[in-house]
C-alpha cells in the first residue's frame, strides 16, 4: 500500500453480511446458555423460571416459563437467549457465499452475560457458550491472571474462532470483530476485582470511579457507566484517550486476534475491526492503535461507528484513524429521498447530500464507506418502510428512540406488504449499484422485519425451519390478521441476482461516479459508474406512476443487467419506461437474448 493510498484495496466496493451471532444459527446445542450464564445482564434476572428459547417462535409470544416471571415483553425479550453460536455461523458461510457476499462484520463475539455482548468479560476470550466446551472454558480462564498475555490460554471457544477465520478465508471471504474498547461489562476481570478490593485493587484506574466504598467520609461506591448504563462501566482516558494498563490489554488483545500464532503472519488472523462507540475514545489514542494494528497488518480495514454529521466524520478519516465509518449519512440520504413521505427530499435535494458524502473525504474513502441501511441499532428497513414517518430520521437520537414500540406504542410491527417490498428491492438496488461498499443486515434478504432494538435482532429466518406465525401485538393482544413468518425465497433470489451484478461489473464496484438524471417533479434519479473497460447506468423512479425518460448513453450496443436483454439505442439515446417503484441497470455490451 503506497503511503498516500491508506485504505486496504480489498474493501473496495466489496459487500458485507451483518452478523447478530446469538440469532445467526444455533450449530450446537450442546454449548446453549445456561440460568446462570445470564448473571451481570440486563435486566438481572438469572434466578427467574428460564429455558432456551424456541427459535421459531412468535416474537411478541410469551412462552409458559416468561409467563410465570409475571413481567412485561420487554423484560422477557431481554432475558431471552437462543443458542447462536460460531458453529451455527461456520454451517452457514456456503450460504453466504451462494448469496455473493465477500465480507462478514461479526457483532462481539468476546466473552460476555448478554446477548449483544458489548458488555465484555474480557477481549482476550471468545463466549464460551459460543463454543464447544463451556465448563472446560471456564476452569481455564479462571487459571489466568488476565492482565498478563503470558498466562493466557487458548479456550476451545477461542480455538473454534480461529477455525472460522479459516472457513471464511478458505471460501476468499473476509472477516472482521467488533472492538468495544470505550467500555467493559460489570462481569470484567478488572471490573469484579475493583468492586471487591475497591482502592486496593490493581484495576483501581482502569474504570471512571466517582466514589468509593468509604464509611468515615460516607460515600458509597460509584462509577460512570456508557450512556447512563450501569452495565457498562467506562474505560478511564487522560488527554492522549486510554491510560496505560487498560491501553496496553487492549494492544495485546489486539494482536492475539490479528496474529493468533504470533508468527508475523497475519494471515491467520481477523482482516481488521468493527470501533463501537469510537466518538467516546479521544483521537490520540486511535491513531496509536491504528500504527499498532498496521504494524501487525498492514491491510487491515478498520471501520468506526460514528454517528455525526460529514463534517464532524472528517477527523476520523483522514488516514491516521479508521479507513471508514458506518455510513449512517448514507442511510439518511436514502430514507429521506426513497422512503419518507412527510420528511421527504427531492432528487436534486439527493444529490447534492449524496455529492457532499464523496467529496468531503479523501477520494479513496468513498469506495470502503459502509453503506448500511439498517443494522443492529436500528429498525429493520423493511420495517422503516412500514413506518416512513415515525419523525425525521436525521433527529437520530429521537428517530432511534421512536422506533422502538415500547416508546411508540403505535409503532406498526406488521408484515410488510408487496408495494412495500418493492421499496425494499428498490433501496436494495441503489445500494448495490452506489459507490461504495453496501452492507447488508443479516436476514434482510430473507424478508426479516422488526422495530428497533430490541426488535432488530430476531432469530434468522431460515428456508429448513417452520416458524409460528407473529399472532401477537407487543401488547400482548392477538393481531386481527397473524402474519406469516417464513424464508421469502423470491427476495433472497433478488438480492442473489443484484449482488451478482455488481460482482460483474467493474464499474458498479469500482467506477467513477457521474450524475445524469434529477427529476423533482417526476422523482427520477439516474447516475452512471464508469471504468476504463465497463460503463453501467443506473436509473431509479421512485414515484407512484410511471415515467419514461430518455437516456443519453452513447454509441455501441448496451443491454439491461439484470435481465440480459438489449435495450433499444439510437444515435446514443434510448427511451426506457420505467414503472413505479423500479430501478435498471444497463451496461455496456452486447447482452444476450
Amino acid at each position: 500500500m503506497s503511503d498516500d493510498q491508506f485504505v486496504p484495496e480489498w474493501a473496495k466496493g466489496i459487500i458485507w453480511y451483518q452478523i447478530f451471532p446469538e440469532r445467526f444459527r444455533n450449530g450446537d446445542p450442546d454449548n446453549d446458555p445456561t440460568a446462570a450464564s445470564l448473571e451481570g445482564a440486563w435486566p438481572h434476572d438469572h434466578t427467574s423460571p428460564w429455558q432456551v428459547h424456541p427459535w421459531t417462535a412468535g416474537w411478541y409470544e410469551r412462552q409458559p416459563y416468561e409467563q410465570r416471571n409475571g413481567r412485561d415483553i420487554w423484560f422477557n425479550i431481554q432475558r431471552r437467549r437462543y443458542g447462536g453460536d460460531l458453529q451455527g455461523i461456520i454451517d452457514s458461510l456456503d450460504y453466504l457465499v451462494d448469496l455473493g457476499i465477500e465480507a462478514i462484520y461479526l457483532n462481539p463475539i468476546f466473552d460476555s452475560p448478554s446477548s449483544h455482548k458489548y458488555d465484555g468479560a474480557t477481549y482476550h476470550h471468545i463466549d464460551p457458550h459460543f463454543g464447544p466446551d463451556p465448563e472446560g472454558d471456564r476452569q481455564l480462564i479462571a487459571a489466568e491472571t488476565p492482565h498478563d498475555p503470558a498466562t493466557w490460554l487458548w479456550t476451545a471457544a477461542d480455538r473454534l474462532a480461529l477455525r472460522l477465520i479459516d472457513e471464511v478465508h478458505q471460501r476468499s471471504l473476509r472477516l472482521i470483530f467488533d472492538g468495544v474498547w470505550n467500555h467493559m461489562g460489570v462481569n470484567s476481570f478488572a471490573f469484579r476485582d475493583v468492586v471487591a478490593r475497591q482502592r486496593a485493587s490493581a484495576y483501581r484506574d482502569w474504570f471512571k470511579i466517582n466514589s468509593w466504598d468509604d464509611a468515615a467520609a460516607g460515600t458509597k461506591f460509584d462509577y460512570a457507566g456508557w450512556a447512563g448504563a450501569r452495565e457498562l462501566p467506562e474505560i478511564m482516558q487522560d488527554e492522549h484517550g486510554h491510560v496505560a494498563a487498560p491501553r496496553d490489554y487492549i494492544y495485546a488483545a489486539t494482536r492475539r486476534w490479528m496474529d493468533p500464532n504470533g508468527d508475523g503472519d497475519p494471515a491467520d488472523g481477523i482482516d481488521g475491526w468493527r470501533l463501537d462507540v469510537a466518538f467516546c475514545i479521544r483521537h490520540p489514542f486511535w491513531k496509536a492503535w491504528r500504527r499498532h494494528v498496521r504494524a501487525i497488518n498492514p491491510e487491515a480495514y478498520l471501520v468506526a461507528e460514528v454517528v455525526q454529521t460529514p463534517a464532524e466524520e472528517q477527523l476520523y478519516l483522514q488516514g491516521d484513524e479508521f479507513d471508514a465509518v458506518m455510513n449512517y449519512n448514507f442511510l439518511f440520504n436514502v430514507f429521506e429521498f426513497f422512503i419518507a413521505d412527510q420528511y421527504r427530499i427531492t432528487a436534486t435535494e439527493f444529490d447534492t447530500k449524496l455529492r457532499e458524502l464523496r467529496e468531503i473525504h479523501p477520494a479513496q474513502v468513498a469506495h470502503v464507506m459502509q453503506n448500511l441501511v439498517d443494522c443492529h441499532d436500528t429498525s429493520r428497513l423493511a420495517s422503516q418502510i412500514v413506518n416512513r414517518d415515525v419523525c425525521s430520521i436525521r433527529d437520530w437520537d429521537e428517530f432511534h428512540r421512536r422506533t422502538k414500540p415500547a416508546v411508540t406504542p403505535t409503532y406498526d410491527t406488521r408484515r410488510p406488504t408487496t408495494a412495500e417490498r418493492r421499496v425494499q428491492r428498490l433501496v436494495a438496488l441503489f445500494q448495490m449499484t452506489y459507490t461504495g461498499a453496501p452492507m447488508i443486515y443479516y436476514g434482510d434478504e430473507a424478508g426479516m422485519w422488526g422495530a428497533n432494538d430490541p426488535c432488530c435482532r430476531k432469530p434468522m429466518v431460515w428456508p429448513d425451519k417452520d416458524y409460528a406465525p407473529e399472532a401477537t401485538l407487543p401488547t400482548g393482544a392477538a393481531r386481527s390478521q397473524p402474519d406469516e413468518v417464513s424464508f421469502d425465497h423470491e427476495l433472497h433470489d433478488y438480492y442473489r441476482r443484484i449482488i451478482s451484478l455488481r460482482k460483474e461489473s467493474p464499474a458498479l464496484r469500482l467506477g467513477d461516479y457521474r450524475t445524469l438524471l434529477t427529476d423533482d417533479v417526476r422523482r427520477l434519479f439516474a447516475f452512471a459508474r464508469e471504468t476504463a473497460d465497463d460503463v453501467a447506468v443506473a436509473v431509479f423512479n421512485a414515484d407512484a406512476l410511471m415515467h419514461t425518460v430518455e437516456l443519453l448513453l452513447g454509441n455501441g450496443q448496451w443491454f439491461d443487467a439484470l435481465t440480459g436483454k438489449p435495450l433499444d439505442v439510437a444515435d446514443g439515446l434510448s427511451n426506457v419506461s420505467i414503472p413505479p417503484v423500479s430501478g435498471f441497470v444497463f451496461r455496456r455490451g452486447e447482452g444476450r437474448n
